[in-house]
């Protein structure tokens, strides 16, 4: 998640490669490093190969539009849990993330360690409901599977453009890359974010959904390699004296704040309901367009609970990255931010201080493979809005002259492959642009949105049978907006004063600078508005809610 890049400052000035060397007991950032340099180039040359090799292997699996958008019934439980481990973490898990646990201490492992388990439980509750659409009705996208739960095309097309937000967290992880390359390997930004997209492009072009899980489980198996081996460095309080109590002891005299249970400073991590935002928050990621597709390419429905567990066992270990961010504080000090650098650097500052420099090139090249398995997903779904759910199901329906199914789906396919390049190439002009804007907003802004609108429908429609089309139009509005003008601050304190209402409106206005909090009062609307428009308004057809819910 991006959000947590912008949290921790993400650096908007292109900046050099640095190398970190320990200079009697201290560690100082040096000029570039040709060393350095030297190994992130070849271990990306090594990790552009796999990709290519991967997307040209894909698409000998592509052979209709459907194969594209979702590689159906296609991988086993263990493989596709690889894969949406990688897809539900970001750039953000390994260096925002880490980031925060530099700034903030063992604080951070509350958001490390929530967000996962807000993410699967999520998609728990929500697992077989969207199985069985996939499996009965074809389903290629979420905003289909809404459009075809609530029987409304207008569902459909407000869940599509929810979605188009997306784009701006596509962005992100562009920019993420793009960070990447320019502090290990020297690159400046604008180049970065080329080279970066250019690969996303060629393997999802050509390979679609296949291309996206295949790269993505490979991805997924070296990043939890990644994360056990810097939880074992942190356990042994690697290279410290004293080990793991001598580490906490040097965090301590740094700042007694770094070993707190809750950071008083942080504001996503200062007090309990913080901790319950970054939960609720994330309870429907794993159901945007770019994680919920890979449910539906699971072999056989008899594989769902080893794949739940698979996918629930990894989820959890891989923010174990966050362990680095903390030891990176205890081993280096403050010198990342108080240098004028950023808290950002923490992850490839860490090994390159400790172990030598080709390990911390090919820790730059986990980050990448990281950034690029949420990259690839978000590029996949995106396509499928113009290619599904806007021309298969909005404009075909239309034409004078049906076409045949054939026909359709070759069309479909087409425009999937060149929504796919033109999702990128916007995302490139938006992560460039965000170099001089806010980018914790840019990211919560896409993120927080869908979620936010998202939530209701989609739980109250998986759950409960009384969930009305009134009333998921409803939650998506409501959530939204909520969410927007909470994150926005245009909520006055003048509005409240002398009213009833004073203490909520101003604990309201304070929750601004904190995107989880502003995503889960959002969240918490949208179901609101559900069920309060829902009690309200007709119930669906018997008939049609009995494609949607089982007869047991």
């Amino acid at each position: 998640m991006l959000i947590e890049i912008g949290l921790a400052r993400l650096s908007q000035e292109p900046a050099k490669a640095a190398d970190f060397h320990r200079i009697e007991g201290e560690i100082k950032v040096l000029e570039a490093d040709a060393s350095l340099r030297a190994w992130g180039w070849f271990f990306l040359a090594l990790y552009i190969g796999a990709m290519l090799v991967f997307g040209v292997f894909a698409m000998r699996k592509v052979r209709n539009s459907d194969d594209f958008a979702t590689a159906r019934n296609s991988y086993g439980p263990l493989f596709l849990a690889f894969a949406l481990t990688a897809t539900t973490a970001s750039g953000g898990t390994f260096l925002g993330i880490p980031a925060i646990g530099y700034t903030s201490g063992f604080s951070a492992l509350w958001y490390a360690f929530v967000y996962p388990l807000g993410t699967y439980v999520g998609l728990l509750i929500c697992f077989r409901g969207i199985r069985r659409a996939g499996s009965s009705f074809g389903t290629r996208s979420m905003p289909e599977y809404l459009g075809e739960r609530y029987d409304s095309e207008a569902v459909r097309l407000l869940a599509s453009i929810f979605s188009i937000l997306l784009l701006f967290y596509l962005a992100g992880q562009l920019l993420a890359g793009g960070v990447m390359f320019n502090k290990m390997m020297g690159v400046e930004l604008l180049p970065a974010l080329l080279v970066t997209a250019l690969i996303i492009m060629f393997y999802i072009v050509i390979g679609g959904a296949h291309a996206d899980i295949l790269t993505d489980g490979v991805q997924g198996a070296l990043m939890l390699l990644l994360s056990l081996a810097v939880t074992a460095m942190f356990i042994g309080g690697f290279t410290l004296e004293g080990g793991f109590s001598g580490m906490v002891q040097t965090l301590k005299s740094d700042d007694p704040h770094l070993v707190e249970v809750l950071h008083p400073n942080n504001p996503i991590l200062n007090s309990w309901w913080d901790v319950f935002a970054i939960f609720m928050m994330h309870t429907p990621l794993g159901l945007l367009p770019h994680v919920a597709n890979k449910l539906w390419a699971l072999k056989s429905d008899r594989e769902q609970k080893r794949f739940i567990v698979f996918a629930f066992t990894f989820g959890m270990i891989l923010p174990a990255i966050t362990f680095g961010g903390i030891l990176a504080r205890a081993i280096i000090g403050d010198d990342l931010v108080s240098g004028g650098g950023s808290a950002n650097d923490a992850i490839p500052a860490l090994f390159v201080a400790v172990l030598p420099t080709w390990v911390a090139a090919l820790v730059g090249a986990g980050v990448l493979a990281a950034v690029m398995s949420t990259a690839d997903g978000l590029v996949v779904s995106t396509s499928q809005i113009f290619a599904n759910d806007i021309y298969r199901l909005s404009i075909v329906p239309r034409l004078k002259n049906t076409p045949s199914e054939e026909t359709i789906d070759r069309v479909s396919l087409r425009i999937s492959r060149i929504a796919s390049a033109l999702v990128i190439a916007g995302a490139i002009w938006l992560a460039w642009e965000s170099q001089t804007m806010n980018v914790a907003l840019l990211i919560a802004a896409g993120i927080g949105g869908m979620t936010s609108a998202i939530t209701g429908p989609m739980f109250a429609g998986i759950l409960w049978r009384g969930t009305t089309k009134a009333g998921a139009l409803a939650g998506f509005l409501v959530g939204a907006l909520v969410f927007i003008i909470t994150k926005a601050n245009w909520l006055r304190p003048s509005w409240f004063e002398d009213s009833a209402f004073e203490t909520v409106g101003l604990w309201l206005i304070s929750q601004a600078p904190n995107p989880f909090a502003c995503g889960a009062i959002g969240s918490l609307s949208s179901i609101v508005a559900v069920i309060i428009v829902s009690l309200a308004t007709k119930r669906m057809q018997v008939e049609h809610l009995s494609r949607f819910f089982s007869q047991n």
